[in-house]
């Protein structure tokens, strides 16, 4: 339906770009899951041995990490779409697929730093045997919002519905993060007092 992406000559270009925006998504998640995924036989240990207060910080600095990688993946994103789009061999397309690859890395990419941290938090929570919750969040983001929202949004916004589903997944998702999230530092919080002699 989308004028000119509606042409047989242009109707491949949107699926092509979204491939080259979510293999750069890819790259930038994979170091919040590393990062993340690190994270579980220290929490394992520290908990074991009744340190709260070291998996509070290990989670405070894991967000921060987060939010750093996220910030910088974001940067390059906005900063540099076109030089990105080169890298994976579109130099010679034509102004429609250069266009509309600018956008789709702007818009589609723009809350990476928000979809860092909800990587970050699922697995952590599941690193403290917070089974289920994990796993709600997960799902929430991977199977509602991101099934829900590429088919919602275009109804409304045309193929423009398809770039803003993404971010709008990881706003609303991180709205049930940060409830996960305040609870998991009050109950990491209440340490017991060690009694030393």
């Amino acid at each position: 339906m989308d004028a000119i992406f509606g042409q047989a000559e242009y109707a491949q270009i949107p699926l092509a770009v979204l491939g080259i925006v979510m293999k750069f998504f890819q790259i930038a998640i994979s170091i919040s899951i590393g990062l993340a995924a690190g994270c579980i036989p220290i929490v394992g240990y520290n908990i074991g041995a009744k340190r709260k207060d070291r998996a509070k910080k290990l989670f405070s600095y894991l967000l921060i990490a987060e939010v750093v990688i996220g910030l910088a993946a974001t940067a390059i994103v906005e900063r540099f779409p076109q030089q990105l789009i080169h890298i994976f061999g579109a130099g010679n397309e034509s102004i429609y697929y250069t266009e509309f690859a600018i956008k789709s890395f702007r818009i589609y990419l723009c809350m990476m730093t928000l979809a860092m941290v909800n990587k970050g938090t699922f697995i952590y929570l599941q690193a403290l045997g917070k089974a289920f919750a994990s796993t709600a969040v997960s799902m929430v983001r991977e199977i509602i919002l991101g099934v829900f929202l590429p088919i919602i949004l275009p109804v409304f916004l045309g193929l423009d519905g398809i770039l803003y589903s993404f971010p709008a997944a990881d706003i609303l998702t991180f709205a049930i993060a940060i409830f996960f999230i305040r609870k998991t530092y009050n109950e990491l919080g209440n340490q017991p007092k060690v009694i030393t002699r």
